[in-house]
């Protein structure tokens, strides 16, 4: 508990003028997002910024990772677009506060580490589709309120002011970093249109963020088996959904500032946050990637930055809308853009060369997914099931055999390479048992016996020399592999000091 009472990391200095201009530049970035995914959903402004201020505040407080956002998402948006539209807010809230104990669960089983699994490929594929998501969406921002594209006048003054946003972001940190160049461009674009009286879109074009603090209420469903059949589909989804993103954002955090985050502690932060965040009226979250990057490129490190943008975000909303609705959503799409090429894994094009042909694909593949079907959690998967089989694959081709009968006449099979489910036909190629001596050896003092499919193959290959009369001895194997072997003691010639320690993953089915 003391660990997450502590807001501030006391490892390192805080830089307060840093973390709280950061933590202004990320709160205005965050309304127009969290009012367009509220929209992605079918529901109102407020849930979207409610949602932002919970969400943050929390995993600002609580979290495994200083200086990530976390908001409501895209990602999250679409999961409930359908419980919106078929059952109603209420069941959006149950299921957000469902998928928050879902994921409690998760860090508090300390599962985080499960991240790991997910290759860098996958992880190169993820940012890249993410960047074109993120840069897709401000696509939308040079479109009317009639849908169609800007043109004339109207292109040209939204055009210039997305590049002069773009330009100060770009150009400032080369002069001087004294102040964060993103909150920097929005103050000068807003002030460039209230000087000149341009006429350009507004925040205020978007939707109104006028509201009070987020109201408390259980939410308003039948308590019972029926209701729980209906929500708990999207909460195990929004539960998978929200730790991928978090997770992965974590990360690339982690490489950026080149420190280490505690998965575990931000997925049970992520869930605590999602927990309240539906029982104060939020539609949920994850951490955001793009928001998170604006942090730390502008020098945040500490939980200060997280703080100061949730409760600023909470300060626009019940005070201070009349301003931000007049911010010019030129300097937010600008920012947005930056983001973008920000985001991409630009090295990830230059080593295209250096890559295996596999992890090649695997990129594009997860790119393409990410940015087509804007679904990061199916993108993720599908990367993480093909890299394993890519690895099972070659894995299996590994397996060899040195062959010599010694001055004894017994003929020595010495494997290296891993035994498993994928290798265990190539094994059983190995040996010519009918033309094989009387006594074979069979020695895996430099192979692994790695799961029950490679069991079962060592008790049919051994079966298949009995039954012609021969005898096989089976040396280094591991004491569990000793165990899961019939006729062990007839078969396994033990060496105490050359038999590996290792142990079967399925050692707890002897």
């Amino acid at each position: 508990m003391k660990n997450y009472l502590n807001l501030f990391d006391l490892r390192q200095k805080i830089d307060y003028k840093t973390e709280i201009l950061s933590g202004l530049t990320v709160a205005l970035a965050l309304i127009p997002e969290a009012v367009a995914f509220a929209f992605i959903a079918g529901l109102s402004p407020l849930t979207g910024l409610y949602a932002a201020f919970v969400m943050g505040l929390v995993t600002s407080i609580l979290g495994g990772r200083p200086g990530m956002i976390s908001g409501a998402t895209g990602a999250i948006a679409v999961v409930i677009v359908t419980l919106a539209a078929t059952q109603g807010v209420e069941y959006v809230f149950a299921a957000v506060v469902l998928s928050g104990l879902l994921q409690v669960i998760f860090g508090s089983l300390k599962l985080g580490k499960f991240i790991r699994l997910v290759p860098h490929p996958v992880i190169f594929g993820f940012v890249n589709g993410l960047a074109i998501i993120i840069f897709m969406s401000q696509l939308d921002q040079f479109k009317g309120p009639d849908g169609q594209w800007l043109s004339g006048d109207s292109l040209y003054i939204f055009s210039g002011l997305v590049l002069l946003a773009m330009g100060i972001i770009w150009g400032l940190p080369k002069l001087t970093k004294a102040i964060p160049a993103s909150l920097t461009s929005i103050l000068v674009v807003f002030g460039v249109v209230a000087a000149l009286g341009l006429d350009t879109k507004t925040v205020g074009d978007m939707a109104s963020i006028k509201g009070g603090f987020p109201p408390f209420h259980i939410p308003d469903i039948p308590f019972s088996w029926e209701t729980l059949e209906i929500i708990f589909p999207f909460s195990l989804i929004m539960a998978g959904v929200g730790l991928i993103e978090s997770l992965l954002t974590l990360n690339i955090v982690d490489e950026i500032t080149e420190t280490r985050g505690r998965s575990n502690k931000e997925a049970v932060a992520q869930g605590l946050a999602n927990v309240a965040s539906g029982f104060f009226s939020g539609m949920g979250g994850c951490a955001m990637i793009g928001q998170s990057l604006i942090n730390i490129s502008s020098g945040a490190r500490a939980r200060l930055s997280g703080i100061v943008a949730s409760v600023m975000l909470l300060v626009f909303i019940m005070f201070g809308s009349s301003l931000i609705e007049k911010v010019p959503m030129a300097a937010l799409t600008g920012l947005m853009i930056m983001v973008s090429i920000g985001t991409f894994e630009w090295a990830s094009l230059r080593i295209l060369t250096k890559m295996p042909k596999k992890d090649i694909f695997l990129m594009f593949l997860v790119t393409a997914v990410t940015a087509v079907l804007h679904n990061l959690a199916l993108a993720v998967l599908i990367g993480v099931i093909l890299a394993a089989l890519f690895f099972a694959w070659d894995n299996a081709k590994r397996i060899r055999a040195r062959k010599y009968l010694d001055e004894n006449g017994v003929k020595h099979y010495e494997l290296y390479g891993p035994l498993f489910f994928g290798s265990v036909t190539a094994f059983g190629e190995k040996f010519d048992i009918l033309n094989d001596p009387e006594e074979v050896i069979i020695d895996f003092a430099e192979s692994r016996v790695v799961d029950m499919s490679a069991i079962e193959a060592l008790n049919k290959i051994t079966e298949r020399y009995q039954k012609v009369g021969k005898k096989v001895h089976l040396r280094h194997l591991s004491p569990d592999c000793r165990k899961l072997l019939a006729k062990a003691d007839e078969i396994i010639e033990v060496n105490i000091l050359d038999d590996p320690t290792y142990k079967l993953v399925v050692d707890d089915l002897a």
